[in-house]
């Protein structure tokens, strides 16, 4: 087995996106079930993001991930934007993104990646997933504010990401499309409306290992496994010397 050396070289897959990103580390979040089934074959960093939308997420890209830093160990990124960008423009005009900035947003970034040698078949785009307005209604009113959000305009902005992962020849997980297929009752899926409950994290988990899986299937454990160290000279199986 062809051991690597030093850690910063190991494997990695990179989560980039807003706090539905951010919280994946929380407990029984989307990361961390990830992270837990590349134990030793691969890191999982979280780069989310709270509250950012697509205009500041292309303008802070270069700054988390640059050629520098080691791209060539990068298994996949996902890039999983859009719940921000789709709220309201008369409401919350601070985090509101037009839907043609927000597809081209998306381009640019994709196009970053490619310029450090971050090749297409890496970028898996991730839509929002449906808002429930039911509960993020009640979640706006008791910050004294009104509903920021619409399903279908989330809609709208998950059906660009896909169309955009098309253009550029990336993949694409359709969130919204997935969690309300055949019409089922998607409320489940979300805490509050908006972020992931306990199920939503399971199901985006369980629907994004089916695209990583692929990517990660041959690569080795790191280090041996404890029985397989040679107990006598444990530097042969360790550092590889004899």
């Amino acid at each position: 087995m062809a051991l690597r050396s030093p850690l910063v070289s190991w494997p990695r897959i990179v989560l980039f996106g807003d706090s539905i990103t951010e919280f994946s580390f929380q407990d029984n979040g989307w990361g961390v079930l990830l992270a837990q089934k590349l134990v030793r074959k691969c890191d999982v960093l979280n780069r989310g993001l709270s509250g950012y939308n697509t205009r500041w997420a292309n303008i802070v890209l270069p700054r988390l991930i640059s050629k520098s830093s080691n791209v060539e160990n990068i298994i996949a990124i996902t890039i999983f934007f859009g719940a921000n960008d789709s709220t309201l423009k008369d409401v919350n005009s601070d985090q509101h993104i037009p839907l043609k900035e927000y597809a081209d947003n998306l381009k640019s970034m994709i196009q970053y990646l490619k310029s450090i040698d971050i090749t297409e078949d890496k970028i898996i785009l991730i839509t929002p997933p449906p808002l429930y307005e039911p509960a993020w209604e009640k979640e706006c009113i008791a910050k004294g504010d009104k509903l920021n959000r619409f399903n279908s305009t989330t809609g709208e902005y998950a059906k660009a990401c896909v169309q955009v992962a098309r253009d550029c020849g990336t993949e694409a997980l359709d969130l919204w499309t997935l969690m309300q297929k055949n019409n089922q009752d998607f409320s489940s899926y979300l805490s509050d409306g908006l972020h992931l409950s306990v199920v939503g994290n399971n199901f985006l988990a369980a629907q994004l290992w089916s695209l990583l899986e692929k990517k990660i299937s041959t690569l080795p454990m790191l280090f041996p496994y404890w029985r397989d160290v040679d107990n006598q000279n444990p530097e042969v199986s360790l550092r590889g010397k004899s």
